[in-house]
């Protein structure tokens, strides 16, 4: 095998490589929910600090209908349960659904009796000689002290007596965007101390209905303790070690000076986060008898002396995970590590700026397809330089082409001899046989990178293009099928094998583009060669229409670029690509083999 055939084959295994590695995808599994589990959650299992008593379950009856607070926001709508002061209704108002404004908006959290529930709870553990009905837990009815919206600019205050000389507080309140305040108090009017611990809770009935269960996507547990980051798939708490009650899950991990905890889903997430720098303990539970998954955090304990008050504060998250905002958190707020509860991946050091750059293009220009297509063009130059290199050395390679055809010639079938030969060659000429590889290996980081962005980022969410792109997260919706739109049926449903045969218009266009590039150079003598460089721009064609919209701009993108650069550098050392005279000899029906008369016949 001669080393153009050679580095051929290396080329096209890199690029299925960057193609199959992400076109392998994990189906959805549809959440399994127990209708006959009972509605409960767990507060906590072992008291985290020295003189609190451990808890038993706490059963939470269905609370639909119960007194209620309201939520209004210029981001959030929904109330919050005076019930245990659960804030488990919760809907985005700047999401919708589908693309269609007119589909309902995204509902976050609900509460025990719905499906799938999911709710935020706040209480205290008692200590010593308290009781359970001592301290406010998940089925305190709370009173309102004042306020009647909870709004940006307008907290509102809970009150509970536990008439036994103890008096709780609970203030709420929230800003412009999804960050909730929570700031419990105790006074003391007994005549002896109490100790107690404040905890907080996100609870989960079951799995989310829509987990995607993708395997570049993280859903389930995310959170941050010392500098560490945590991120524990649904189907990995189910397996954390088992603690003292029968069924009962947990992962405990202490946390000296900063961190927060909670769940996130592809868009969206709620996440506790406790006063910064300050000691807590973060616990990861999954109870299997109800099928809930919980997240806590204890909060040190506290000791109340008769006459005195205690406070602690905290903060609640519950929204969707906007860049801009999460960013705002972190850097105004001194909430460290905020913005790593968007899954980076891997490629971080490359995710982080590349979409940092493209939000602010989408900034100046005010579309989210041509800051894609803008995007691609910052990256196309700065790898520039290793891309000229890569490109120059395939142009002398194919000026070597006489001399090693004589070479070959020369060495006859001593290939041994024919290859120090041509090394001498390469050496003699400067030429790196490998560099025409270059721009593969400099795109595979590149494309994962910008397929993790295009996939997990909010901002890509329902982000439209113009025409018939009006989601460029999501797949090209024209099809083959119906020509387009032009005939009066439908496409066939994503997913489905009729999708992945009838492909849409930017998918076509990324074949095309690929060919195109092909035709900078005559086809190949060699069969194989010929046969691999005529099917891989169809191949690609096929495997790339399910992916993002997004991401086939940028590839088609890329491609022009590319070929605008190659055509530029092979025209700087006196090659003038025959363009069109490749593309007519493409269609050209090949001359059958001649087949040598066998020796000793004539």
């Amino acid at each position: 095998m001669n080393d153009q055939n050679k580095n051929l084959i290396l080329a096209t295994a890199l690029s299925f490589l960057v193609i199959l590695v992400w076109f392998v995808l994990f189906p959805p599994e549809e959440p399994a929910v127990d209708p006959n589990a009972p509605a409960a959650v767990q507060t906590t299992d072992t008291a985290a600090q020295p003189g609190v008593t451990a808890p038993d379950q706490t059963a939470i009856a269905a609370v639909p209908q119960a007194p209620r607070l309201p939520v209004d926001t210029p981001k959030l709508q929904g109330s919050i349960s005076l019930q245990g002061g659960r804030i488990d209704d919760l809907s985005l108002k700047n999401y919708h659904v589908t693309t269609d404004d007119s589909s309902p908006i995204v509902r976050l959290l609900s509460p025990v009796g719905e499906d799938h529930a999911y709710y935020a709870l706040y209480g205290w553990v008692p200590g010593g000689a308290l009781e359970f009905s001592d301290v406010p837990g998940a089925e305190t009815q709370w009173e309102i002290a004042s306020g009647d919206t909870l709004a940006p600019g307008k907290p509102v205050s809970l009150r509970w007596d536990n008439r036994k000389g103890l008096v709780f507080t609970r203030e709420l309140s929230i800003d412009e965007d999804y960050m909730f305040g929570v700031k419990d108090s105790v006074q003391n009017r007994g005549t002896a101390p109490v100790t107690l611990q404040p905890y907080g809770v996100v609870a989960r009935h079951g799995t989310p209905p829509d987990l995607q269960n993708f395997f570049v996507l993280h859903e389930g547990v995310v959170g941050r303790t010392d500098g560490r980051l945590h991120e524990i798939k649904y189907d990995d708490v189910t397996e954390l070690p088992e603690v003292a009650r029968e069924g009962a899950r947990a992962e405990v991990t202490e946390a000296a000076t900063d961190g927060w905890l909670g769940f996130t889903d592809k868009y969206w997430m709620t996440v506790m986060v406790p006063e910064q720098g300050k000691p807590y303990t973060a616990v990861v539970k999954y109870n299997a008898a109800a099928s809930i998954y919980q997240t806590e955090t204890r909060l040190p304990a506290m000791t109340v002396a008769p006459g005195a008050s205690g406070e602690v504060s905290s903060r609640l998250f519950a929204g969707a995970k906007e860049w801009e905002t999460i960013r705002g958190y972190q850097n105004d707020q001194g909430i460290a590590g905020f913005i790593d509860s968007i899954d980076w991946g891997w490629f971080f050091f490359l995710t982080k700026p590349i979409f940092a750059l493209l939000h602010w293009l989408n900034a100046q220009i005010g579309n989210m397809g041509l800051a894609i297509i803008a995007l691609t063009f910052v990256l196309k130059f700065l790898v520039l330089p290793l891309a000229y290199k890569s490109y120059v050395s395939m142009a002398r390679m194919k000026e070597l082409q006489p001399e090693m055809e004589a070479l070959k010639e020369r060495a006859g079938e001593d290939k041994a001899k024919l290859q120090k030969e041509m090394m001498q060659l390469y050496k003699d000429k400067k030429v790196n046989p490998a560099a025409g590889c270059l721009p593969i290996l400099i795109q595979i980081p590149i494309f994962f990178s910008l397929y993790k962005v295009i996939f997990v980022t909010l901002e890509l969410r329902h982000a439209p293009f113009f025409g018939w792109l009006n989601d460029l997260s999501a797949p090209d919706p024209s099809s083959l099928f119906n020509l387009f739109g032009l005939l009066p049926w439908g496409t066939p449903e994503v997913g489905s094998i009729l999708a992945l045969v009838f492909i849409g218009i930017l998918p076509i266009l990324l074949g095309i583009s690929m060919w195109l590039q092909q035709k900078l150079n005559p086809a190949p003598a060699d069969p194989a060669q010929a046969m691999i460089f005529a099917w891989m721009p169809w191949v690609f064609m096929f495997m790339l229409g399910s992916f993002a919209s997004g991401l086939v701009v940028y590839w088609i993108t890329n491609n022009m670029i590319t070929f605008i650069q190659q055509y530029a550098i092979m025209r700087s050392h006196g090659h003038k690509p025959d363009i069109f005279g490749n593309i007519r000899a493409s269609f050209k029906k090949k001359p059958a083999p001649v087949v040598p008369p066998t020796k000793g016949k004539k």
